[in-house]
């Protein structure tokens, strides 16, 4: 998309309202804050895609919450040990 297309968006007016007072009580541009808007939707999005990715190779490895005390500790030593042995 490049600047000037017609991108064929619409903003219902309440929320034009809305990004318009938050614009102007940060004393910024609405685009700005649309953009920051939309930027940590997708940063939102993806953390999302992790967690869900990180709960499934949880459940195929059979691990639980409360394994992960456990699995720190575990890492922290194997990495203490692989410092000294360097």
């Amino acid at each position: 998309m490049q600047p000037g297309d017609d991108t064929g968006l619409a903003i219902p007016p309440a929320l034009a309202a809305e990004i318009q007072a938050a614009a102007d009580e940060e004393h910024r541009p609405a685009l700005d804050v649309l953009r920051d808007a939309v930027a940590g939707y997708r940063k939102e999005q993806r953390w999302r895609r992790t967690l869900a990715y990180g709960a499934q190779r949880a459940n195929a490895l059979g691990l639980t919450e409360a394994d992960v005390p456990r699995l720190i500790a575990e890492y922290r030593q194997e990495k203490r040990r692989g410092l000294h042995e360097a």
